[in-house]
């Protein structure tokens, strides 16, 4: 798993069961770990020391094992989160996992928001490279199919109706009524 891609895992708080989004990405050799409810974004940056210090911390490999287990968290529901006036705690898993992120000011607050949506749109259109299990034309199918009319399945041919055939039961021709001579009583007076 790349952690160039933003994965993101829906976070709820315990106490007022309120949905938070939880996203992780890299930006001028920064890592960074955020939190949002679409009105607020808490935040916090590691560089790639105290990214060191961090992985030591909770006994992690690599940054992408705490993505991972983040995203296994949040699947799970053992994630968590502790709103405070001016920072979050985020709870990963039992134990001392947690996270603290600081409250964004509304201008970069808007900023990283208005990032966030065109990094979620750019994933949705660019293919998923990093899973093998999906080929880039399948995606270009699996896309297409969402974003345009559906096309007719095939299936037997539809025949013409023949002209004087019944729609409701087409095997059978439609009766006209005859034309010819009139056999009228009123021309004989």
């Amino acid at each position: 798993m790349d952690v160039n891609q933003s994965p993101y895992c829906t976070v709820l708080d315990k106490r007022s069961q309120e949905k938070f989004l939880c996203y992780t990405h890299r930006k001028n050799g920064l890592f960074t770990i955020c939190l949002t409810d679409a009105a607020d974004v808490w935040s916090t940056e590691y560089t790639e020391d105290t990214l060191i210090q961090f992985r030591q911390r909770f006994s992690l490999k690599s940054t992408e094992d705490y993505v991972l287990k983040l995203r296994s968290a949040c699947g799970s529901g053992d994630a968590s989160v502790v709103v405070h006036d001016t920072s979050v705690n985020v709870q990963v898993g039992p134990g001392d996992q947690s996270v603290t992120l600081s409250r964004l000011e509304s201008q970069q607050a808007a900023a990283e928001l208005k990032e966030l949506l065109f990094r979620m749109a750019d994933s949705l259109t660019r293919p998923d490279s990093g899973s093998p299990s999906v080929s880039p034309i399948k995606n270009h199918q699996r896309l297409n199919a969402e974003f345009e009319p559906r096309q007719q399945q095939k299936c037997a041919p539809v025949k013409k109706r023949l002209p004087g055939a019944s729609l409701i039961n087409p095997g059978t021709k439609r009766k006209v009524q005859a034309t010819g001579v009139a056999f009228d009583d009123a021309d004989e007076d």
